[in-house]
């Protein structure tokens, strides 16, 4: 069975008065780990990773591995500055972490083969799964189809998170074998878990998490009625988390049910008035 199942939270960073607010992000990992979560993605996008500091990301590894058992995180690498992203991943890996979510590297738009060598060199230099987070709205680095399964096929690449938005090269990487496909488009987790994705990668499991973990759980035991129906229930609530750039209506809703706070590092903003008003009545439900 694959490591990489289920519903995994890319958590956020809670912030108080610009500092990282670790109380925060204790109280937040408690209410997810309780709902039962598969496991916890730390300085991803969701997390603000690339606000922080690479001695911040890593006091939120600290953190974060002090709470939560280490087979249960996995922890966001990107950059593009090659040299100093390998250099950042050899001090990751002095903890022990479940692996590594790893991205293109963002405004170089490198070749095909580019990308082939960036992962090679990625994973040939890694002790844990790696994760490839196929995002090319954020990197501006699209995947042409031969080169994800070229990539995929190395041994410690073992998992996608899918958010390159071309169905093509979802089913020919569910229907490789090689590699377990992780949704990373909340609208489409239905649709993914479906077909055969292992799991999702879910900003909006932040809220009504038992929801989520209920409707892979219901997927996962052919319940697809059930499944269809708990998916249309989370749709209002998956529509508002992306009504504003990601994490802002997330820390909103979290900040209404008294979690944390919904302070972001700029130039991200805060949630509208909109968005918070549109979370007071779906809360209230």
């Amino acid at each position: 069975m694959s490591a990489f199942q289920g519903i995994w939270v890319p958590v956020v960073t809670p912030f108080q008065d610009g500092a990282i607010d670790f109380i925060g992000l204790h109280r937040l990992l408690g209410h997810l780990l309780e709902k039962h979560v598969a496991g916890i993605m730390v300085c991803t996008t969701t997390g603000e990773a690339a606000a922080l500091s690479r001695h911040e990301q890593l006091a939120v590894l600290d953190a974060v591995l002090q709470w939560v058992p280490p087979h249960r995180v996995v922890m966001g690498l990107a950059g593009n500055n090659q040299v100093e992203l390998l250099q950042f991943q050899s001090e990751i890996l002095k903890r022990p972490v479940a692996g590594l979510l790893v991205p293109a590297p963002s405004y170089i738009r490198p070749s095909q083969a580019g990308l082939e060598d960036f992962f090679r060199t990625v994973a040939d230099a890694s002790s844990v799964p790696v994760i490839l987070y196929d995002i090319p709205y954020r990197t501006g680095a699209t995947f042409e189809q031969a080169t994800l399964l070229n990539i995929v096929a190395h041994a410690r690449i073992q998992a996608v998170k899918d958010c390159g938005g071309n169905l093509s090269n979802t089913l020919a990487l569910l229907a490789s074998g090689e590699v377990d496909v992780l949704c990373g488009e909340d609208i489409q987790i239905f649709n993914a878990l479906c077909l055969g994705a292992s799991g999702a990668i879910a900003a909006s499991a932040h809220v009504q998490t038992e929801q989520f973990v209920a409707l892979w759980q219901q997927v996962r035991d052919n319940r697809l009625a059930e499944a269809r129906a708990t998916f249309f229930r989370l749709r209002p609530l998956i529509e508002t988390m992306f009504m504003e750039p990601n994490p802002a209506p997330v820390k909103a809703a979290l900040a209404l049910d008294g979690v944390i706070g919904s302070q972001l590092r700029a130039p991200m903003q805060q949630a509208s008035q909109a968005v918070v008003a549109r979370w007071q009545a779906l809360l209230q439900r």
